[in-house]
């Protein structure tokens, strides 16, 4: 439901049901209940967009217990009459993220916001202050980004950053607008293609015993993460080699926006450690979380592994570290590349207790938070 003299556009980014549409689907429906008009069903791998013509809409998702699937994901806009975006963010939320409203910024880092006792406010033309306009079909989408970064040199960041995405999408006569935080829903574990199928998922400890079902994965800045890629059935004639080791916002590029883990069996990140490489059907290591900088709270982590057989003691998989540059990977070894993601940046907080009686809290974003506690006399005790 929108407010009443609002519309709604819904659009499913991402969807996959089991294949049989009296089995899974979603039916969208024009108005607060099923009994409204029927707009149309989305099943398998189909991809839709529905429009209301009031500001109700229901969607209804029906499935039964018979076959797996990864779900969908959809993202919803309501229209607005204003040719301006107009952003109002809580200074309370803002303070609790230890963020002052007077170094909030745009795209363009001169237009300021307006500061009130509650709220701080941007409200700016449609097409300034730095917002980008493309075209989606018959459709102009405006985005822009609210930050407040810490840092602004150098590739990654391991402290902690704000960004809010906006965007308005104009149809017609009508503008309408959203504010959202980007989230990628893919399984956390991936399997390759090829010859051999290998797969790679992120553990809880150094023990490697239990593995990660969340999706995205939410980590803390600086926190540990325990990865492990093996083959899909296990071989003890077959060792995995960890070769290269690349981390990037986004599922489908690794080049553009990169940084390197591990390149040609050699440590490039400082944080990177290897438990096993070229000596077992799995190789294991750790390194810790970090997050791009200008970019979503995503990071996908793309592996490319060697398989050699067990027995070559002379093969690519147990020289380890090679410098040398070379055209390609030998082909007599069979090679492998997955990819491992989102992990995505988690707030904690720590509540301190004294004798049963809460004292307060402490939000951190890091690994260590540091504490210094005062004790006063009964009589001296507000």
């Amino acid at each position: 439901r929108a407010s009443s003299d609002q519309n709604i556009y819904l659009t499913f980014t991402y969807l996959q049901l089991e294949n049989c549409c009296s089995c899974d689907y979603i039916a969208v429906y024009d108005g607060p209940s099923v009994g409204s008009r029927f707009l149309g069903k989305v099943c398998n791998d189909s991809q839709s967009s529905f429009h209301s013509s009031s500001n109700y809409l229901t969607v209804l998702f029906r499935t039964d217990g018979s076959v797996v699937g990864r779900g969908f994901n959809a993202q919803f806009t309501s229209s607005l009459s204003s040719d301006n975006m107009n952003i109002v963010i809580s200074r309370s939320y803002l303070s609790s993220l230890g963020i002052d409203g007077h170094n909030l910024y745009l795209n363009d880092q001169y237009c300021r916001p307006h500061i009130s006792y509650y709220n701080v406010v941007f409200n700016f033309p449609i097409n300034t202050c730095g917002t980008v306009r493309e075209f989606d079909h018959s459709r102009i989408v405006y985005t822009n980004a609210l930050r407040a970064f810490s840092s602004s040199y150098g590739e990654i960041t391991r402290q902690s950053l704000f960004r809010l995405n906006v965007s308005c999408r104009m149809e017609q006569d009508s503008v309408s607008q959203i504010i959202y935080e980007v989230k990628h829903h893919d399984n956390v574990s991936i399997s390759g293609s090829g010859r051999f199928n290998t797969s790679m998922a992120f553990y809880t400890s150094s023990n490697f015993y239990y593995k990660v079902t969340q999706v995205p994965y939410l980590v803390g800045l600086n926190q540990n993460l325990y990865v492990q890629v093996s083959l899909r059935r296990g071989d003890s004639t077959l060792v995995v080699f960890l070769d290269t080791c690349v981390a990037s916002p986004s599922p489908h590029d690794f080049h553009s926006r990169s940084y390197d883990l591990i390149r040609n069996g050699c440590r490039v990140d400082s944080t990177f450690y290897s438990y096993s490489s070229g000596t077992s059907p799995y190789a294991r290591f750790r390194f810790r979380a970090f997050q791009f900088l200008r970019a979503s709270d995503h990071v996908y982590i793309q592996c490319k592994v060697l398989i050699c057989p067990a027995s070559d003691y002379n093969s690519r998989c147990r020289r380890g570290c090679s410098r040398r540059v070379a055209r390609e990977v030998e082909t007599e070894h069979e090679s492998e590349t997955v990819v491992l993601g989102p992990i995505q940046r988690q707030s904690k907080h720590l509540m301190l207790a004294y004798r049963g009686q809460s004292i307060f809290k402490i939000y951190r974003d890091h690994g260590l938070a540091k504490v210094t506690l005062h004790y006063l006399p009964p009589n001296k005790r507000k």
